[in-house]
């Protein structure tokens, strides 16, 4: 059985549809569709059947899907072995992240790696976490920096390994001339009820964290107007519609006299960043990424810890 047909079997079983194993690899519907009836007359089985418009898996097809997750996982791992026998540190890395968390620890840790080691090929792509686990699970993507919001935990799909690496703060972003912008000092979530607020789009985990913040310490349910995943754009609106936000540290400009960074009056909040990569022993190359962003995130600091070390994450960076 070819490996790379097993890998468009196992793309297929994720998917849904041709279309959409052909998207994600690069090749048409067609082709895709090809080297699935070659793969059919490999193992002497039928692997798709009709299904309205489209097709879906036989039960030969599950039976055998199942199977290429751990060939699949069994041939990367013979190639990290091999990777590891070199004397120098080759290979490709493709990483992803949200934009804050790509702007500042994957864009740096790429530059950091480009004098030393020549030889990784480091690919990074913007993704929201929800659209880059999927394809982390599939082996298109090698790591991806998920986020996580006090009292909002994310799920822990099975097969993947959660480390910690930097926490940050949040803070409340009003345009400099807000009457509550006066003075510098902490504000209210509650004195924010009648405001237009500014977050990325249903579904994320910025957007739920806005909402239930907004339930649990204002009591209100917020006019979340504007709603994108760029935080640049959301900046935007605050500064130039007199929205306000609520945004982690790393996405905040350093300086903008048209915007006003604030504490939360009531409780502090936080966001993590975990970097996420799948269980098992790693590539030459990935380990190297992996230690050169930890090594960016250190130089960002600990707020969390240096503000008070006894409210800090205890235990196991895993999770």
């Amino acid at each position: 059985m070819d490996l790379r047909r097993l890998r468009f079997l196992r793309e297929f079983e994720v998917r849904g549809t041709l279309g959409a194993v052909a998207t994600a690899l690069g090749y048409s519907p067609s082709a895709i569709s090809q080297q699935l009836a070659i793969l059919e007359r490999e193992v002497g089985a039928t692997l798709l059947e009709k299904a309205g418009r489209g097709v879906r898996l036989t039960d030969a097809g599950r039976i055998l899907a199942s199977h290429a997750v751990v060939l699949l996982a069994a041939a990367d791992a013979a190639a990290a072995d091999l990777a590891a026998q070199t004397d120098s540190v080759r290979g490709t890395v493709r990483a992803s992240g949200l934009q804050s968390a790509a702007r500042r620890l994957l864009v740096p840790a790429v530059a950091r790696l480009a004098a030393p080691y020549p030889g990784i090929r480091a690919e990074v792509r913007e993704m929201e976490v929800e659209d880059a686990l999927p394809e982390l699970r599939l082996g298109s993507v090698d790591l991806l920096i998920s986020d996580e919001y006090d009292g909002h935990p994310r799920p822990r799909p099975a097969g993947l390994r959660f480390t910690l690496l930097h926490t940050e703060p949040l803070k409340l972003v009003l345009p400099a001339a807000h009457p509550l912008a006066a003075g510098g000092g902490p504000v209210p979530i509650a004195a924010l009820r009648d405001e237009v607020w500014a977050a990325s789009e249903t579904g994320s985990g910025h957007h739920t964290m806005v909402i239930g913040t907004c339930r649990s310490l204002g009591g209100f349910d917020p006019d979340l107007r504007h709603r994108c995943y760029d935080a640049e754009v959301q900046l935007e609106l605050i500064r130039r519609t007199g929205a306000v936000g609520l945004l982690p540290a790393l996405a905040l400009p350093a300086a903008d006299p048209a915007v006003a960074c604030r504490d939360v009056a009531e409780k502090r909040l936080f966001r993590r960043l975990f970097v996420v990569t799948r269980e098992g022993p790693g590539a030459p190359a990935l380990t190297t990424f992996l230690s050169a962003l930890r090594d960016v995130a250190t130089l960002l600091g600990d707020p969390q810890r240096e503000a008070d070390p006894g409210d800090a994450p205890r235990g196991r960076a895993d999770a």
